[in-house]
């Protein structure tokens, strides 16, 4: 079985966690698209252009698969991306309360013969969040590097009730998915030494 080589287009390194999670080898490549020139308003497209986007920023040789992604965190239709400042986080956080959320990640995945694009979205619902947890929550780092100011995997745990779909969209990567479209792109789990 021939394999293709693995390029991830991110340096989130939650999604290098969850490709060794399922011990898929890939390399790093830096892409630097500037994704304030993506202006949409709808999430599941936004995510799509971006992912898309991100991974068209890279270049790729013969033999190599690209893989790109991006998450975005929609309250009511308005899309929280990482927040600036305590602010931002405390007033995103305060937001999504008590109540439910969608995480939405869009993955891009190209050869040069293929390419598939799609978006994964999870349900999330926070309990109530006390003023003095928030108060402690954005003076520590979690929040300043993740879309929504939560991580699934880090601190920002403590403040989820429930979720309805796959974790690890909320992570940052729908990790079954991809390996599912991956295999059309010749790319296979290896098993553990």
């Amino acid at each position: 079985m021939t394999s293709n080589n693995l390029i991830l287009a991110s340096s989130s390194p939650r999604r290098q966690e969850v490709l060794n999670q399922v011990h898929i080898p890939f390399s790093l490549r830096k892409q630097n698209f500037d994704e304030s020139l993506i202006t949409e308003t709808d999430p599941h497209k936004k995510v799509e252009q971006l992912a898309w986007n991100k991974g068209k920023d890279v270049h790729i040789q013969d033999g190599e698969v690209i893989l790109s992604a991006d998450t975005v965190v929609s309250y009511q239709g308005k899309i929280f991306e990482k927040p600036a400042s305590e602010d931002e986080a405390r007033e995103m956080m305060r937001s999504m309360s008590g109540d439910v959320h969608e995480v939405i990640t869009g993955v891009y995945i190209c050869s040069k013969e293929n390419e598939v694009l799609f978006t994964e979205t999870t349900e999330v619902e926070f309990w109530e969040i006390a003023e003095e947890e928030l108060d402690w929550y954005v003076k520590t780092e979690d929040p300043y590097d993740k879309a929504g100011a939560y991580g699934i995997q880090s601190l920002g745990a403590m403040f989820v009730k429930r979720i309805n779909g796959d974790y690890y969209t909320v992570m940052g990567l729908p990790v079954s998915r991809v390996v599912k479209e991956l295999k059309d792109f010749s790319i296979y789990p290896f098993p553990p030494n």
